[in-house]
């Protein structure tokens, strides 16, 4: 397709490590053409500047302004921004005119007393949060499809909702039982500067860090509660690893009643066989990070510890792709109808 039959998007913080992997994937997308780069820090600077990657593959030069006026030259909005200005930004004008994919967290919890309590933000457009479709694509697909505003999940999210939503869909654990100890790469805290990401800090090292207050914790509760339709409240505990980007999340629970390996593998057979971008390793096989790496796939896998009677479900996802950019694109892509893998259909980078 093109000129005007190409979807126009614009992207807001592209000059983020996730915003760099929206333009690096969309630029191979057969539908869609990038309008316009949107970056408060470098404003009139060239792209290719700011991510030597692109030299002579992206003239573009980004910049700032009015986010309203620049929605009338596209379709779609990704805001890979900060919390809280998203919600700054939306109103029925600009849902009339664009859809937007959002990959912070502003509409992503529902409560808006538990979005302030983790986030400490007073949020800019609660009247929209109950029309926002949690962009989970594997379970709310059907939402997906006529939403306006998708709230794209967080990373150690879709690792771990995707790890342990079919088990308490089928109530085949103890759901107050749930651990879940994940381990993420250093891009996920951002391109920002902070002592604690710089590379002395990082090398050498791994660390736990929002030990029971980090804020992807009510996101997690809030949807595997749906999946469970019961409260369910978990211990989460994330751990930073000198690494660019992935992140493996161990998750710990109680099994009701013995459960062989088969009994288990046919549920999550059942909610993932068909799903392109999950893939369910065989027996034996655990999921690592250097597997998934530059891609938008899950890796998933368990054992049964038949000595505990507990269960250990292990996922690894690429923080930057199906935590972040790839899953937004593959939102965007169940949107407006394309091929729910165009542009994100990529094989994993090795080593």
């Amino acid at each position: 397709m093109e000129g005007d039959e190409m979807l126009k998007v614009g992207i807001v913080g592209s000059t983020g490590y996730a915003g760099e992997e929206l333009v690096r994937m969309l630029l191979n997308h057969k539908e869609v053409e990038i309008k316009w780069l949107y970056s408060q820090s470098y404003v009139g600077e060239k792209y290719s500047k700011v991510f030597g990657n692109f030299f002579k593959i992206v003239d573009s030069t980004c910049v700032g302004g009015d986010v309203d006026e620049l929605s009338k030259e596209v379709d779609l909005i990704f805001t890979a921004t900060p919390q809280g200005y998203c919600s700054g930004i939306v109103n029925e004008k600009l849902l009339d005119r664009v859809k937007i994919v959002d990959l912070s967290a502003d509409f992503r919890i529902k409560n808006i007393d538990v979005y302030k309590e983790w986030y400490k933000l007073d949020h800019k457009s609660p009247e929209f949060i109950a029309e926002a479709v949690y962009g989970l694509c594997e379970i709310n697909r059907d939402k997906i499809k006529d939403a306006r505003i998708v709230a794209n999940p967080g990373c150690y999210t879709t690792a771990s909702i995707l790890a342990l939503y079919p088990l308490v869909k089928e109530k085949i654990i103890d759901v107050n039982s749930i651990i879940i100890d994940a381990k993420s790469g250093t891009t996920g805290a951002g391109r920002g500067t902070s002592l604690a990401n710089l590379y002395c800090e990082v090398n050498e090292n791994i660390k736990a860090y929002g030990i029971t207050n980090h804020r992807h914790t009510p996101e997690i509760e809030e949807q595997l509660s749906y999946g469970a339709n019961e409260n369910i409240i978990i211990n989460f505990t994330p751990h930073l690893i000198p690494m660019n980007r992935g992140i493996l999340a161990t998750s710990y629970v109680n099994l009701n009643g013995e459960k062989t390996y088969q009994d288990i593998k046919s549920i999550y057979e059942k909610y993932y066989g068909d799903e392109y971008f999950i893939r369910l390793l065989d027996e034996g096989v655990y999921p690592e990070t250097k597997w998934i790496q530059g891609s938008n796939y899950v890796d998933i896998n368990f054992k049964v510890d038949e000595r505990t009677n507990r269960l250990v479900v292990i996922s690894a996802i690429d923080n930057l792709v199906k935590g972040a950019a790839g899953q937004a694109i593959q939102n965007m892509n169940i949107m407006f109808g394309f091929k729910e893998s165009e542009a994100i259909f990529q094989v994993p980078m090795f080593p």
